[in-house]
């Protein structure tokens, strides 16, 4: 026997529905690569939006037809976002920061049929828009007076010149909900990138649970502001929960250094932003530099790659900001936990309220996980037991697009597919995850696992260390022993025995780093995450002293 319900399918097209007739005057503030503050609001989004689609049907574009865009936070990808999956196409952001030759590979993989771009991404369009075999179209995304007269993109036309002729009346379509919605590329640290595609089905359903209060807790109250690209997982998913329940939105623009972003927390009133650590690091920096304090920010999200402790206290203890660790990847849309604290947790003291709130935190309903050993067996929930980390859930994808790398899952005796993180971690008793390093960055040291996030943690505490990366080099004793290099602060001055014995006492001896490298920049990926790839290869030729 069936339900007796309505069967209405779960499309992103009804969450902009709803924030244009529930909170329509709910704004949507966007600093412009063009370099004004712009103002709309949800329901200007939405009737744009409705042009958006018009405008796509009017190419003739197909059902399910890849609608590429190369942009930064602001409202016109915003528009996109509903009006090209809403009309049934699939969005497909391009991380701009990759190598000219990947994105065209990218696209190309993709079969994107039109790229919609910020003009300060026009140097880039121009390295690869002849080897983009199958775009037809290449919209600029801005207003017709600032298209440039010379671009070298034959037939680019503006956005606004190109959703003008249409109205905001249409009627979006009905279809399965497991139709794809949007896709991003993986980052392609080994091989190709890997697509991630995205059903609307899995979006509305972790757009929900993202929003629910023991995850962002998001609201009609909030005033939001998403520093993770829209280009990156869809900036974690808040531009559908922010529709869903009618939040304000703050767009930064390419405007990410740690003055603008502060500036437009303070300007507008923002309570709830999310990021990378490496920006958090910029505005914290230009925070003290300026004995800065804020006035509205209540708490933020932080992911991408580990937060440092350091970087914890600093927002909780100096700025009475809430800090929610959260950890997912592009293959889980992209959350898979986030930390916040139970009941049994408010009577504890603040120094044990810290301890876990340095934990990547909980499963959200949707998700569900565990650690096994090398043969595949479930360790205990002991906070103590490091395996493999394995999800499975509605918004983990079960295979890439085209088939790329074959069938990633791992069976259970049950025959449930389980998704290989690539990330080693353990779980408490109570549920909450931490990540003690990625299977490939592991450090093996006479038998005995070291966690490269534990030693850089206690380097970036350092108040001379701006970031830390370690790694392993080859030793003939130990088959590998820890080193760390080091970025210091400006104008700080920190020497390799300063630092090595800043590690005493905070983790066990044979842990301690053999030597300290000292650079001028460690390499940063595509998405803010340390490239231990490249790390190792710049520092190829190096030889721990004594061996």
């Amino acid at each position: 026997m069936l339900g007796l319900m309505q069967d209405q399918p779960l499309l992103i097209s009804s969450l902009i529905e709803f924030a244009e007739r529930h909170n329509g005057d709910a704004e949507i503030v966007s600093r412009r690569v063009e370099g004004d503050i712009h103002r709309s609001t949800w329901r200007e989004i939405a009737s744009r939006s409705r042009r958006v689609a018009n405008a796509l049907d009017n190419e003739q574009l197909l059902f399910s037809d890849r609608i590429a865009t190369l942009a930064w936070n602001g409202h016109r990808h915003l528009e996109l976002y509903y009006g090209v999956s809403g009309s049934g196409r699939v969005l497909h952001t391009i991380n701009p920061r990759l190598h000219p030759d990947q994105i065209a590979w990218i696209a190309n993989h993709a079969e994107d049929q039109v790229l919609c771009f910020d003009l300060s991404f026009l140097p880039l369009v121009q390295a690869v828009h002849a080897k983009c075999t199958t775009i037809r179209k290449w919209i600029a995304l801005c207003d017709a007076d600032k298209l440039p007269a010379d671009s070298g993109i034959p037939n680019l036309v503006s956005y606004e010149a190109w959703i003008a002729p249409y109205g905001d009346t249409y009627a979006w379509p009905s279809f399965d909900e497991n139709s794809a919605s949007s896709m991003c590329y993986t980052s392609g640290t080994t091989g190709n990138p890997k697509a991630a595609l995205y059903s609307h089905r899995s979006t509305l359903l972790h757009a929900y649970a993202a929003a629910l209060p023991d995850v962002m807790n998001l609201s009609a109250r909030d005033s939001v502001l998403p520093v993770v690209p829209m280009f990156h997982v869809n900036a974690w998913g808040i531009p559908y929960s922010a529709a869903l329940t009618g939040a304000k939105l703050v767009f930064p623009g390419p405007a990410l250094d740690g003055k603008s972003v502060f500036e437009l927390i303070e300007s507008e009133r923002v309570t709830f932003a999310a990021g990378v650590p490496t920006v958090w690091q910029m505005m914290l920096g230009h925070m003290q530099a300026n004995e800065l304090k804020f006035s509205t920010l209540k708490r933020t999200v932080i992911g991408g790659s580990a937060c440092p402790p350091a970087m914890i206290n600093a927002f909780q203890q100096q700025h009475g900001v809430e800090v929610l660790h959260a950890w997912g990847m592009t293959e889980m849309s992209p959350l898979g936990t986030l930390c916040t604290l139970k009941n049994k947790h408010l009577t504890q003291s603040q120094e044990q309220q810290t301890a876990i709130r340095m934990k990547q935190g909980r499963a959200i309903f949707g998700v569900d996980m565990k650690i096994v050993d090398a043969n595949g067996t479930d360790l205990p929930w002991d906070g103590k037991s490091s395996g493999d980390l394995l999800v499975k859930g509605p918004w983990v994808v079960k295979e890439y697009f085209k088939g790329e790398g074959g069938d990633p899952l791992v069976p259970d005796e049950q025959g449930r597919g389980w998704f290989p993180t690539g990330d080693v971690a353990t779980v408490d008793a109570d549920g909450y995850l931490q990540i003690t390093d990625r299977s490939k960055d592991v450090i093996k040291s006479g038998g005995e696992w070291i966690s490269s996030i534990d030693i850089e943690n206690i380097a970036v505490a350092h108040p001379a260390v701006a970031m830390a990366a370690c790694i392993g080099v080859a030793h003939p004793k130990w088959d590998e022993r820890p080193i760390v290099a080091v970025v210091k602060k400006p104008g700080c001055e920190l020497s390799r025995d300063e630092l090595l014995a800043f590690y005493a006492g905070k983790t066990a001896k044979w842990q301690i780093p053999d030597d300290v490298v000292f650079l001028d920049a460690i390499p940063i990926g595509a998405t803010g995450k340390i490239l231990k790839t490249r790390l190792r290869e710049q520092l190829r030729d190096y030889k721990l002293p004594g061996v």
